[in-house]
Formats: structure tokens, sequence, C-alpha cells
């Protein structure tokens, strides 16, 4: 068919019903598509849907002779090599700002449950060490959030909701980023002096490669050991070894944590410490967030289609 588009990611079938509806879609579940897929097939396919961390590169398009379009699932797409597709004529788009409420949303959840230490608090009351009266270090009684320091690291459309929701808790507020935003925040044109001044740093900027690793060993020592770290950005952002052993020795006091360098993330030293919190990268898993991302995609390859330029484009 004219529309054929394959699904380069692995995603669950649901999440690309409403898109099936529309197009044709190959599915190579993940796998590099001349394994699962024919050359015949392949030479058919037109656009593809990719989750944005997934490393797509120049090997790929060249393996899809009539590739016009790369849509990502999703606001990210770091893992797309955008100078290969522009060589190519190859356009690129997004889903921008469709899950950045729900993202926002866990950023607060990681802060609370880190600051109050719920995991523990949760295992204390199962274990039966609440009805016994056992002692236990890590529920010593914490800071409470009114009059923290919050320090947003990325002011795009995820990182303005997230200081929104933590001022609401009577936090102070102040962000650093690429430029100064028209918001009722103060601005840190160094990284470092805002990590300094915060008592809770909420990640939350696009990846790069000058962002890669920025928030290292030097940076979590800046944070302090009652500082606390929040990752909703990218695993790559955050230095991951420098991260345990900060955790470790105390160089700060925990940690929130739901993008990981490597990704789905095995148990390892991070997730045998018991003063960081994990969640599996389900910052933008809502039912109306993926409803937002699923319209994106269907209006980005429509107009692809049809010839139109894509409502949604990622301008690298």
């Amino acid at each position: 068919m004219a529309s054929q588009v394959l699904i380069y990611s692995r995603f669950p079938k649901k999440q690309m019903l409403r898109i099936g509806e529309r197009f044709d879609l190959l599915d190579a579940a993940g796998k590099p598509p001349h394994e699962v897929l024919g050359a015949d097939q392949l030479a058919g396919v037109r656009a593809l849907i990719t989750a944005g961390g997934q490393p797509l590169g120049a090997e790929v398009m060249a393996s899809l002779p009539r590739l016009g379009a790369i849509v990502c699932y999703g606001t990210g797409y770091d893992g797309i090599d955008l100078a290969a597709a522009a060589a190519r004529g190859i356009v690129v788009g997004n889903s921008p700002a469709a899950n950045a409420g729900a993202v926002a949303d866990l950023a607060l959840t990681l802060m609370l449950a880190a600051t109050r230490r719920v995991v523990a608090a949760d295992q204390y009351v199962r274990s039966g060490g609440w009805v016994t009266s056992k002692p236990s270090p890590m529920l010593s009684a914490p800071r409470e959030l009114a009059g923290a320091r919050v320090g947003v690291y990325g002011m795009g459309e995820i990182g303005r909701r997230v200081a929104a929701r933590a001022a609401a808790f009577e936090t102070e507020v102040a962000y650093h980023s690429r430029s100064r935003h028209d918001v009722p925040y103060p601005y840190f044109d160094c990284l470092a002096d805002l990590v300094a001044w915060c008592d809770i740093l909420i990640v939350a900027v696009r990846a790069g490669a000058d962002t890669q690793h920025i928030i290292d060993a030097d940076m979590l020592k800046k944070l302090g050991p009652e500082g606390t770290l929040v990752n909703i950005a990218r695993g790559s952002v955050v230095d991951q070894q420098a991260l345990v052993a900060a955790l470790r020795d105390g160089a700060i006091g925990a940690a929130g944590l739901d993008v990981y360098e490597a990704e789905p993330h095995a148990p390892d030293a991070l997730t045998e410490l018991p003063n960081v919190v994990l969640t599996p990268h389900i910052g933008g898993h809502t039912a109306q967030s993926h409803l937002r991302m699923q319209d994106c995609v269907i209006a980005n390859l429509g107009a692809f289609f049809a010839g139109e330029p894509l409502p949604y484009p990622v301008r690298g």
C-alpha cells in the first residue's frame, strides 16, 4: 500500500491500534528490520514509527530506500541521527508536549517518595517493623517540602509544568536552561550554581551530546548530603556510576529515577540502595498521554502521505 509504515521500536499492540486503522503497519517488534522483514517489504516502507530514544542511524535509513518520514511516538528524538536523515531528505516528527503533564506528575511523585522515604516506610509496615517498633534509620525525621529549594534543569514544556507543580508545595523554585524564559522563577546562568543552591534537583533537560553525564560526581557533591536528585529526562544526562557512589557514600541523600543509562534496567548496585526510588520509564505512560501521542503520530503520518508539511516537525 502507498501508506506503508514500519513500526521500528517495540510497542504494546494496543498503542498501535488507532494508528493501524489509518495506515498499513509492518511490525519489526523492536528487532533490526532486515531480520524480521524481507527486502521486498522493506522496499515499500515510506515512513516509520519509533521511540525517540532508540538508536536509529544512517545504516537503518539506508536499508529503507523509500523512507521519507521518521515519526517519534513521544517527545524525545535523541536516538535519531538527524544529520543522516537530513542528508537523505527524510523529515522527522514527534509529539511535542503530549506527555508533558504526565511526566511532570511523575517527577513530583518521585520527589515526594524520595524526600519522604515512602518506599522505606511501605516496607517497614509490610515487614512488621512498625508493629514490633523495630528501629529503622531510613525513617528518621526528614525535612518537609515547604521552604525547600527546588532547582529545575531544563525549562521546556516538561520543565515548566514541573516548576509550577513544585511551587504549589510552597517551595522556592529556580532553574537553569540554555536560555532565559518568560517564567516567574529566578534564572541561574550556570548549572553548577543552581545545583549548589538547591536542595532538590529535578532534571528535565533534553538529552544530547552537550548534556552527556553533565550531572557527574562534582555536581552531585555540590548537591550535598541532604540533597535529592530526580531524573525524568534521559539516563544519559546523569553519570550513573557516580550517582551510585554518591548515594552509597552519603554525598547526596536520595534520588528518584524514571530513566537509566541502559534500559530496561537490570538489578545491580543501584537497585540495592535503600535511598533511591525507581520506576521503569513510565513518566509519559497515562491513558490520556497515549491518546495525545497517537493523535500527533496520526497527524504527522497523514500530512506526510498527503504531501504536506508535518504539523509537529523536529527541527534539529
